[in-house]
């Protein structure tokens, strides 16, 4: 079981003091959330709440999770970085692979994406992108981004995206995972076609089970059912040692959390509480696995 530290929401002059904590105490990975901007009026119902409605405010501070990779990567020397999740939907990908590639040569091939497609129209329209069609030019954009970052002298002539003969150097020296986010089954089909692994968002354990056996249908469905892939989960209904070793049970293999949340300890207090939250979930939980 891996361990994943998320710091969505924290006060972004603590990230790289946490990301040092995590790396000490034993964790796998640091999780970065996206958010380009909070709009004041959105025209449609975030996805991952039972009402709709975002729970985060327009004072809520966010980075751009590229930026902040690779500035906690310069202060650590092990743990690896994703983004949980990037939102494809709004950037184009030529311009992405450039800096998904800098980041995985610059922190030493310790940086996977995490993808989705996102869900505010605005962010689509306002950056550029139709919010129409955006699932099929998402998964162009995702070959895109697999081309180029793979190396070499490429092209691409798609519906979405057309570029002649290119090349992107250095190019990562190591495979950079791709991980899918989405719950729908268009996006698990999406995470089972082409991804390294899939994201959720927050999730009760029964949907989490159920999803999981789903995502296994579906690799075996495209052949893919012996190949790596990573189950990385935000469940909201089992914690502690017993509840980690039933996701670990259901196919879990990547854990996100956020230890001074169980100790009552909010975003924007002090850093030095959350770090002694890293340490005692560190003692009490990884060093058990």
């Amino acid at each position: 079981m891996k361990f994943t530290l998320s710091v969505a929401m924290n006060p972004l002059d603590q990230f790289t003091e946490l990301a040092r904590t995590a790396e000490e105490c034993g964790f796998s990975s640091i999780a970065l959330p996206d958010s380009l901007f909070y709009s004041e009026h959105v025209s449609a119902e975030y996805p991952y709440t039972p009402d709709g409605s975002r729970f985060w405010t327009a004072d809520t501070p966010w980075a751009d999770p590229l930026v902040a990779v690779a500035t906690m990567a310069a202060v650590t020397e092990r743990i690896e970085f994703y983004t949980s999740v990037l939102k494809l939907g709004s950037r184009n990908p030529v311009l992405l692979a450039r800096q998904v590639g800098s980041v995985a040569v610059l922190s030493g091939n310790r940086f996977g994406l995490g993808l989705g497609v996102g869900w505010s129209p605005e962010e689509f329209e306002w950056c550029g992108a139709p919010y129409a069609n955006r699932g099929k030019r998402v998964d162009e954009a995702i070959e895109v981004l697999r081309l180029i970052l793979d190396g070499g002298m490429v092209e691409y002539h798609g519906e979405y995206f057309d570029f002649d003969k290119l090349q992107m150097s250095p190019a990562p020296s190591e495979h950079v995972p791709f991980y899918i986010g989405g719950h729908t089954e268009v996006a698990l089909k999406r995470a089972a076609r082409v991804g390294d692994g899939w994201s959720s968002a927050m999730m009760k354990f029964d949907d989490l089970r159920s999803t999981i056996a789903r995502l296994a249908e579906l690799r075996a469905e495209y052949g893919r059912a012996d190949v790596p892939f990573e189950i990385q989960a935000v469940c909201i209904d089992r914690f502690g040692l017993d509840g980690y070793r039933a996701q670990a049970e259901i196919g879990v293999t990547d854990i996100v959390t956020q230890p001074w949340v169980f100790e009552g300890v909010g975003f924007g207090d002090p850093i030095g509480p959350k770090k002694d939250a890293i340490r005692k979930f560190a003692d009490e939980i990884i060093s058990r696995f």
